[in-house]
């Protein structure tokens, strides 16, 4: 039996079945307890608020939104909670934005069960869980010593970058948007401003370059 009460947790995972295997998985150790789940980053702010988890495990990419953009909102509800995102790909830009949006850790989808177990226990106790090859950039990014492209960007200009990264047109954009067309040209414009593209390809190579787009 535990020493101590257990780690209590909100999962955050849009995936059902991955959402699932994860709970489950979780929930066999006997210092975490999964508290609540969410598949929406609404959801997942109604049930932090509800729940005041130790940690919550955040999906990066949800229905309605970046995961990372979220993080403000978590924190604001349950102000003790540490976040843990996790990712398709970790790179140092995506590291850097969850470190400046307040988050304690970043961990790959693929990673081994029990990595996410022992990254759960870290940040609970107040660590910080990030692959040491991602650090130097992090603190490169963070300190000035590299550039902030992308950084200027708003949470609706992302959205835009990546559907121009699937090859979206701007009356597409518009659509998936909910967005009237010359809004939508607008938002294609700031990002090719703020990106110091001159054409929407342009902007996606930067883009991925810079892993704006993982």
């Amino acid at each position: 039996m535990p020493s101590s009460p257990p780690i209590r947790l909100v999962l955050v995972e849009d995936h059902a079945m991955v959402a699932e295997a994860i709970s489950l998985a979780l929930g066999r150790t006997p210092d975490i307890e999964v508290v609540a789940r969410a598949g929406t980053i609404v959801a997942a702010v109604a049930e932090t608020a509800r729940c005041r988890p130790d940690v919550v495990v955040l999906d990066r990419r949800l229905p309605d939104g970046d995961g990372i953009e979220a993080i403000g909102q978590l924190a604001a509800v349950a102000p003790g909670a540490r976040v843990l995102v996790l990712t398709a790909e970790a790179t140092v830009s995506v590291a850097a934005r969850v470190v400046a949006a307040g988050g304690a850790g970043l961990v790959v989808k693929s990673s081994r069960l029990g990595e996410l177990e022992s990254a759960v226990r870290e940040v609970a106790a107040g660590g910080v869980v990030f692959a040491p090859g991602l650090l130097p950039g992090v603190l490169d990014r963070l300190t000035g010593r590299a550039g902030h492209l992308g950084s200027a960007l708003t949470a609706r200009e992302r959205e835009t970058l990546l559907l121009l990264a699937e090859g979206a047109s701007t009356a597409e954009i518009g659509e998936r948007l909910g967005v009237a067309r010359n809004t939508a040209r607008n938002h294609v414009q700031h990002v090719l401003e703020k990106l110091g593209a001159r054409s929407k390809l342009e902007a996606v190579a930067l883009a991925r370059r810079e892993g704006l787009l993982d």
